[in-house]
């Protein structure tokens, strides 16, 4: 009898099964399309003795020893609560169902209560590491019931990224918790992704430099204070040479950057919170702009594009620009991340979370051992920028922030996640800001009142009242 099931054999399904057969286990496998079961299983090599091809559900279950567990690796949304559908007249009390793709939290709040009516288990599990974490150790962030991750919670940190002996692993909250965590997780990454890209426009656009003129300054930066797994991928991928024009791979690739939701996702849940994530808001609107190629070159040739060449950029100061750019914009993730704990009351471990992000993941860094330590010390008003130890690098960091974004915009170069992350951290340093007018406006056509900050009275009216 198989140890555990998986349902879905796409590349993230097929990798994760390898891995747990890898790790010793007995997987038994299923798949929508059959034919992709019998080749799967044949391509897996040594591995193919711990693998179970399931052709029906029922074959599936049958094959699994109880209590089951069965994890769904099928497209977020519809397919998901497909195949629960299938499975649930097949399962016994006790059984424990798991998705581990990147789901909508709301859905797998949704999923868990109903599966909970009739005794079953649902656990909504993200997976961050892409294909070859995935494979070879992802970091994963569980949610539901914890009495319910027991059944699994060998298996899956085994799987799991290793960080210094310890597995990138940890159930973090119940029902949607987890997923939620996922979802912040991948904000995060839009954020850095588009920092790090416009970084690359000031350097291509703005200097003039060629893909392969960049890749040994991020390999440079791979070595210090940006060590981390986009700087390196990076570096990588200007060095890249196509092989059909003999140039760049970087010129020959359509600048249209694609996007599957959880970005989306994280900046809707900010907004319903109250929160304001701005540098992830900046990153998803710099993907949708991305998209529209002909309204950009239609753009171009009514205003004209950037004079290329202009800058001279200090390249210190670009690092530390991006440090303090980072820096905000994971702060605004674990703001997030606090403010949705608070609200669904999942008492989630931020250390825990940032410990788990430290290997396996997309937006791993060295940054995340000192983010864990500040969390658990407890982060000032909940800002990450306040904690000591990231205050002081604030203060160095900053001024290049500011240097690198006005000579960006003066050039006339699109810097919308760097900016924006420069303008909360302007906000954030201002007592007494410019909202008494938006106050005094709003209570001027609606009567909405306002606050004094004499006598400290609440709904107040202005002389317009009269």
């Amino acid at each position: 009898m198989a140890d555990i099931g998986l349902v879905g054999l796409g590349t993230m399904g097929a990798a994760l099964a390898l891995n747990i057969a890898e790790r010793g286990y007995d997987i038994a496998v299923h798949n929508r399309t059959v034919e992709k079961i019998g080749q799967f299983v044949d391509s897996a090599g040594e591995l193919a003795s711990r693998l179970t091809a399931a052709e029906t559900p029922e074959a599936l279950v049958a094959s699994l020893s109880a209590p089951r567990s069965v994890i769904l690796m099928v497209p977020a949304g519809a397919a998901v609560d497909a195949t629960i559908d299938q499975l649930i007249p097949l399962l016994d009390k006790g059984d424990t169902l798991v998705d581990a793709g990147n789901a909508d939290f709301n859905d797998t709040r949704r999923r868990e209560a109903a599966l909970a009516e009739r005794g079953l288990n649902f656990i909504g599990m993200g997976v961050s590491g892409g294909e070859d974490g995935a494979r070879h150790g992802p970091s994963i962030m569980v949610g539901g019931p914890e009495k319910s991750y027991a059944a699994i919670r060998e298996i899956v940190e085994a799987i799991a990224a290793d960080y210094q002996g310890s597995p990138c692993a940890a159930w973090l909250g119940p029902d949607g918790a987890g997923h939620f965590v996922k979802t912040v997780h991948n904000g995060i990454e839009y954020a850095d992704m588009q920092m790090i890209a416009e970084v690359y426009g000031l350097l291509r656009d703005g200097e003039g430099k060629t893909p392969a003129e960049t890749a040994p300054l991020f390999e440079r930066w791979n070595e210090g204070k940006l060590r981390s797994y986009l700087i390196e991928i990076t570096a990588e991928v200007l060095r890249a040479q196509d092989k059909t024009s003999g140039g760049p791979l970087l010129d020959v690739i359509r600048d249209s950057a694609g996007q599957k939701g959880t970005g989306r996702w994280t900046v809707i849940e900010a907004l319903k919170l109250g929160q304001s994530a701005s540098a992830i808001e900046s990153a998803v609107a710099a993907r949708s702009w991305s998209s529209m190629g002909e309204a950009r070159a239609a753009g171009e040739s009514r205003f004209g594009a950037a004079e290329k060449g202009t800058l001279s950029l200090d390249d210190g100061e670009l690092e530390q620009a991006l440090l303090a750019a980072r820096i905000i914009a994971y702060g605004q993730g674990l703001a997030l991340l606090q403010s949705a704990s608070e609200h669904f009351d999942w008492s989630l471990d931020l250390g825990r979370v940032a410990e788990i992000w430290r290997a396996g993941c997309i937006i791993r860094s060295d940054l995340l051992d000192d983010i864990s330590q500040a969390a658990r010390e407890g982060l000032p008003h909940g800002l990450l920028t306040l904690a000591p130890a990231f205050a002081d690098r604030m203060e160095t960091a900053v001024p290049a922030l500011r240097r690198v974004v006005l000579e960006g915009l003066r050039a006339g170069l699109p810097m919308p996640a760097m900016s924006s992350a420069l303008a909360w951290f302007d906000t954030m340093r201002q007592s007494r800001g410019s909202a008494d007018l938006i106050q005094g406006q709003r209570d001027f056509f609606g009567r909405h009142g306002f606050e004094r900050t004499d006598n400290g009275l609440s709904d107040q009216h202005g002389p317009w009242a009269d």
